[in-house]
């Protein structure tokens, strides 16, 4: 081991692991147990996540911004801390599909929270490394007290699942010990998570069976930690790796470009021994390692690798540095730059972010990806999906904005995005944000000019956003669910992101039925003065349901007045997110197209003839194209359309029907592209009255707004609890 050590926990003379606390949020009682994964970060099960929040116990969605408390016990007390997820894999049948009610196995069941715990207030991760057969393991209640160890066995491991057996006396396992570590004390690491358990049989009624030799006694199973990593690893999750690797980890490749230029800058700022030291020990209480000798430094070598290594070292030490010899901490960055581990931000730097976060109100923190469109424009930050902490981490790893001549420092991306969600916040977290990033400005030796053109600029959007309220809109994803029937699941935006108001996504609906339900949504919306007080109805299918005729869906109440047709009283579009996700490098393309959709050009199909293939290569020579409509016959017309959307065309109009040349394609080609939804509205409604000689036609407009943020679906099982 160098001088800068990696700090693991120290477990007490009954050698156990730290157990983590996860409380229900209704109550205060325990919901489950996690594992330490950093001084900011615990793991648990997602079940356990879902039970604290009081959502179905395998509920697939990831809770979004929603808060749960998690206790840890540090060095002299146990501390309670706010938690949100930051990493989510829900829970899932072995078959992809949704878990249900009385399954005894699945996979996946990880969340990993950010807790708002500082830098040295969590002890450090236990040691982990994989399960195996035979292994004899420990486990404890969610609640953590001593008595409540349960002593097991690895029986046998399958896959991703270890079966566990426990002893005939002592605790058995049970609600409340999910999520928490399997600890080997031969050993000294945790081998996986406590999953589930297997209850006695009961009867038809639920009631326990009398005990028989036959029945399977204090059986439950884990996710071995190789499963975890496996799972994790994509997500770019750090976990800690046996002790043999850290110490390889700790070489550095003597070819990578910054080692170099780094040594003959650390030399430089450090010249005495005193100095290195100094500094050394400084660094390594702000990066949470342990350090060496108190009296000897480490070489100027080793320090360089420590900053090449540790994703935060060098943001800390030029924070650090930057007070006392500001020279020579541009030369640090400079040096920096050429190796991809560093990080934007300190360990205090991004501990503050988070603190700073959690005082925003919820409605401006829902419309961060918004900003984030609006801030970062020139480079691709899929938000679509992304919880705030992995929004977070992506922005760190862009770099600045292009504005700077001279060589000067750029603005990154994360400055200028929580520069833009500044200007949304009231006085005091405005000004609480502007500090922050003008601390981050100074320690990185940006001009002030540079900032400041980009909180002009976040000013700018701030009062465009004042004068053109956005929209109201009702989303609604529809799966089908067998023959003429459908699952609805439906969201309301009022201007501060979707928030979800159906009670029930399992439940199916006739068409009709699905109207009045709509219907009955839409009624509660407050009134608006924009476009005539009708908020925009935005259908969220799959491709394959891209001509489902939810427009033509009418309520049909008996006794009512008027038929109510959807797609008659409001503008009506679709929208299908799976072609988008599904194709992830056009994004970068769909949000520069819609950015141009006041001045950008129309692309009009209408070679019955034409390979759908050479619309894909004729839009990849046309960028500037934003909308296209498609009139062809039904069969190159279905492709033709999922091509476009795929590769991002943000407007594309079409006819239902099968009659060509389309009427509809003609009327609406000279229609302004922001006038489309209330244009294809009217044109609906005159089809249906006595001017339908005139409108002949079934229109179909895909609308895929950028500016605006589409709930996280479930398009293959959209259920809210198995």
């Amino acid at each position: 081991m160098g001088w800068f050590k990696q700090v693991e926990a120290v477990p007490g003379g009954e050698a156990r692991p730290c157990v983590a606390t996860v409380r229900r949020t209704a109550d205060g009682k325990t919901a489950g147990a996690a594992v330490v994964l950093g001084d900011d970060a615990v793991l648990t099960c997602a079940h356990v996540v879902n039970d604290a929040l009081g959502r179905a116990m395998f509920e697939p969605r990831p809770p979004g911004l929603d808060e749960l408390f998690v206790e840890v016990k540090g060095t002299r007390k146990t501390e309670r801390y706010p938690a949100r997820v930051a990493h989510w894999i829900e829970p899932r049948a072995r078959d992809g599909g949704a878990v249900r009610d009385g399954d005894g196995e699945w996979l996946g069941d990880l969340a990993v929270l950010r807790i708002d715990a500082p830098p040295g207030g969590v002890p450090a991760p236990d040691r982990r490394t994989a399960m195996a057969p035979g292994q004899k393991v420990r486990a404890w209640h969610g609640s953590g007290h001593s008595a409540t160890f349960a002593d097991l066995q690895v029986a046998a491991l399958d896959g991703p699942i270890g079966y566990l057996d426990g002893k005939g006396t002592g605790m058995a396992v049970g609600p409340g010990y999910s999520g928490g570590p399997l600890w080997s004390e031969e050993d000294g690491a945790v081998v996986g998570l406590v999953a589930a358990h297997f209850m006695p049989p009961c009867d038809a009624g639920g009631a326990t069976l009398p005990h028989s030799p036959q029945h399977m006694i204090r059986r439950s199973w884990g996710i071995p930690w190789q499963r975890i990593e496996a799972e994790l690893r994509p997500l770019g999750v750090l976990l800690t790796e046996d002790a043999e690797d850290a110490e390889d980890s700790e070489d550095t490749d003597p070819d990578e470009p910054a080692f170099g230029m780094l040594v003959d800058a650390v030399r430089n700022a450090l010249p005495s021994p005193y100095s290195l030291g100094d500094t050394a020990r400084q660094l390594a209480l702000a990066c949470d390692v342990g350090q060496g000798s108190p009296v000897s430094p480490p070489l100027i070598e080793e320090f360089a690798a420590f900053l090449l290594r540790h994703p935060r070292a060098l943001a800390a030490f030029t924070e650090i540095l930057r007070p006392r010899n500001p020279e020579a901490t541009n030369r640090v960055l400079v040096a920096g730059r050429l190796s991809r581990t560093p990080l934007l931000l300190s360990p205090r730097e991004r501990h503050r972010l988070h603190q700073l976060l959690r005082k925003v109100d919820r409605p401006v923190l829902e419309r961060i990806p918004e900003a984030v469109r609006e801030a970062a424009k020139r480079v691709a930050v899929p938000t679509d999906g992304s919880t705030l902490d992995v929004l977070l981490d992506k922005l760190e790893e862009l770099s600045g904005d292009g504005h700077s001549d001279d060589g000067e420092p750029r603005v990154p991306a994360l400055l200028r995005v929580v520069e833009y969600v500044a200007v949304l916040c009231p006085a005091p977290r405005q000004a609480e944000l502007r500090l922050w990033s003008d601390g981050v400005r100074v320690r990185l030796g940006i001009p002030e000019a540079a900032l400041r053109e980009r909180r002009s600029d976040a000013r700018d959007w701030a009062r465009m956003l004042r004068g053109r309220p956005p929209r109201k809109r009702v989303l609604v994803q529809v799966a089908r669910a067998g023959r003429g029937r459908h699952r609805l699941r439906i969201w309301c935006d009022e201007g501060t992101g979707p928030r979800q108001v159906s009670a029930d996504s399992t439940a199916s609906h006739t068409a009709s039925q699905a109207a009045r339900e709509l219907l009955r949504v839409l009624e509660t919306l407050t009134p608006s003065t924009e476009d005539g007080g009708r908020p925009l109805v935005e259908v969220l299918v799959d491709r394959a349901d891209l001509n489902l005729p939810v427009d033509e869906w009418a309520a049909q109440v008996p006794g009512e007045v008027v038929p109510g047709v959807l797609g008659v009283e409001f503008p009506l579009v679709v929208h299908c997110p799976e072609l988008l996700r599904r194709h992830e490098r056009f994004l970068p393309d769909w949000r520069e197209r819609w950015r141009q959709l006041d001045s950008g050009e129309t692309l009009v199909v209408s070679d019955p003839a034409q390979d759908p293939h050479q619309i894909y290569y004729e839009l990849m020579g046309r960028l500037d194209t934003v909308r296209v409509c498609v009139d062809v016959p039904p069969g190159p017309r279905d492709a033709i359309v999922q091509i476009c959307l795929a590769v991002g065309i943000p407007v594309v109009v079409w006819d239902r029907g099968r009659d060509t040349p389309s009427h509809v394609t003609k009327h609406m080609a000279d229609v302004a592209i922001r006038e489309l939804p209330d244009a294809v509205r009217v044109y609906r409604a005159n089809a249906r009255g006595t001017r339908a000689p005139e409108f002949p036609g079934r229109p179909v407009l895909a609308w895929a707004d950028a500016d605006r943020t589409v709930p996280r679906l479930h398009l293959s099982e959209p259920q809210e609890s198995a």
